[in-house]
């Protein structure tokens, strides 16, 4: 799909909406419309289908939970459809503009505005009051992702959340006689004495490809110790002392990493790290099961992101993960037991246990396997304890997935490369985010 910047990708979003009504096509879960059609009630019996969007990695955990929801919903029928992490936003933008929309949909905070905002998701706030996740979901988690809708209401329900982690190998540390990377200056100087080029050995592994940009950010932010993404109306990420951390975190490059990070993703990260001589890897918690399973537990540990020499802890918004009911689904009332089933205690608890993350389901943050997974366990005391100042990323700017995503991406592999500079990409990009910030702000007087 073409993206457009700013307004321009709105106006081209609007311009094929219009003519919406006019396509007829074969869909999953509805007739084929798009955003403009407002579905139906339907009969809470029947058919619905169910777009994951982290395919592959969780479809596992999810055809359980679906197997389970037949079985105590036998008049309903869930079809599965997962859809890779890095391709969801596109596929959801072509249905919302050409049809073919699922009924449910796995909606996180980071993509949630650009789609709200065009119609495409059932508000749930009266459904989640009447329902029996009224007063069980994680308040703060629920604050998230209705501020990340943008217009104060429940487009998701929340099910999980992450939270930056340092993974580091427990067996290398020891043998190189190296503390624990709890702060920033112990993580430098564990990338350099880790590191071996000739041995094929490596203190870190940086993430240059798809979803680069965030774990740049919690970099930066937790370097710098700077406590909002917004001065006024301007945003910070090109603050000098953003700037400076960025030239520091990428000077890392083929220099303590591998060279093939530049085009690394989370998956071929994750794959590296756990077959490979690679001391360190930023991720979140969704990864934890994956080393486990490689590894052990007994060599290596998962622990919150680094610190300043002080103790001072900063660190940007992981987004909430959440399950939307799309508007033009034909069967709002089996889709909604399916999301009150998915993010009821038992299938809250089953699918973050699988996942590494924080339920949003309060009964299932209450299960004793959250105390016995550490990474997880050391990310909800982080998130809310109140340990931590956390810089929130304005995931309610319509254009955020993209500028944070496919707009910029490449431009930080330059920065990776040394063909532009950290000062240039961080200007650039403080240059999208201002434009975007003031045109939301003038559509949200």
């Amino acid at each position: 799909m073409t993206i457009f910047p700013g307004g321009r990708r709105r106006a081209a979003l609007a311009l094929a909406l219009s003519g919406v009504l006019a396509l007829t096509a074969t869909a999953c879960g509805d007739d084929g419309s798009g955003a403009g059609d407002k579905g139906t009630e339907g009969s809470g019996k029947g058919k619905i289908t169910f777009w994951d969007n982290n395919g592959g990695v969780r479809t596992d955990v999810w055809k359980e939970i679906i197997a389970d929801f037949e079985k105590a919903n036998p008049e309903i029928d869930v079809e599965y459809v997962g859809i890779a992490s890095k391709e969801v936003q596109s596929k959801y933008d072509t249905a919302i503009q050409g049809g073919g929309l699922p009924d449910v949909g796995g909606v996180g905070a980071a993509m949630l505005a650009g789609i709200a905002a065009q119609n495409a998701l059932e508000p749930l706030d009266a459904r989640v009051e009447a329902s029996s996740l009224k007063g069980k979901l994680n308040t703060a988690m629920v604050t998230s992702v209705t501020a990340a809708g943008g217009q104060d209401k429940l487009f998701t329900v929340p099910t999980s959340a992450s939270n930056g982690v340092l993974y580091y190998r427990t067996d290398l540390f020891k043998a190189a006689g190296l503390p624990a990377p709890t702060t920033w200056s112990k993580f430098y100087a564990a990338a350099e004495k880790l590191t071996d080029t000739d041995k094929n050995r490596f203190g870190y592994t940086i993430r240059g490809g798809a979803g680069s940009i965030a774990q740049a950010l919690d970099a930066m932010y937790g370097q710098s110790g700077i406590t909002s993404f917004w001065d006024g109306e301007k945003t910070t990420v090109n603050d000098p002392k953003n700037v400076a951390a960025l030239e520091k975190y990428a000077g890392l490059f083929k220099r303590t990493t591998p060279a093939a990070d530049v085009n690394n993703d989370f998956t071929k990260m994750v794959a590296q790290w756990d077959s490979g001589q690679i001391g360190m890897l930023n991720h979140n918690l969704g990864s934890y099961q994956d080393h486990v399973k490689a590894l052990g537990t007994d060599k290596f540990r998962g622990i919150p992101n680094p610190t300043l020499d002080d103790g001072t802890r900063v660190q940007v918004s992981n987004p909430v993960d959440g399950l939307g009911l799309f508007s033009t689904s034909k069967n709002k009332a089996a889709a909604w037991k399916f999301i009150e089933f998915a993010a009821s205690h038992a299938s809250n608890s089953k699918w973050n246990e699988s996942a590494g993350a924080i339920p949003a389901n309060t009964d299932a943050a209450k299960d004793p396997w959250l105390q016995e997974s550490e990474p997880t366990k050391l990310g909800a005391e982080v998130l809310f304890s109140g340990e931590a100042t956390i810089v929130e990323l304005p995931y309610y700017l319509p254009d955020w997935n993209s500028i944070s995503k496919a707009e910029n991406e490449s431009g930080f592999q330059k920065v990776l490369l040394g063909t532009t500079t950290a000062k240039a990409f961080l200007d650039h990009l403080a240059e999208q985010l201002n434009a975007a910030q003031a045109e939301w702000q003038q559509q949200n007087p």
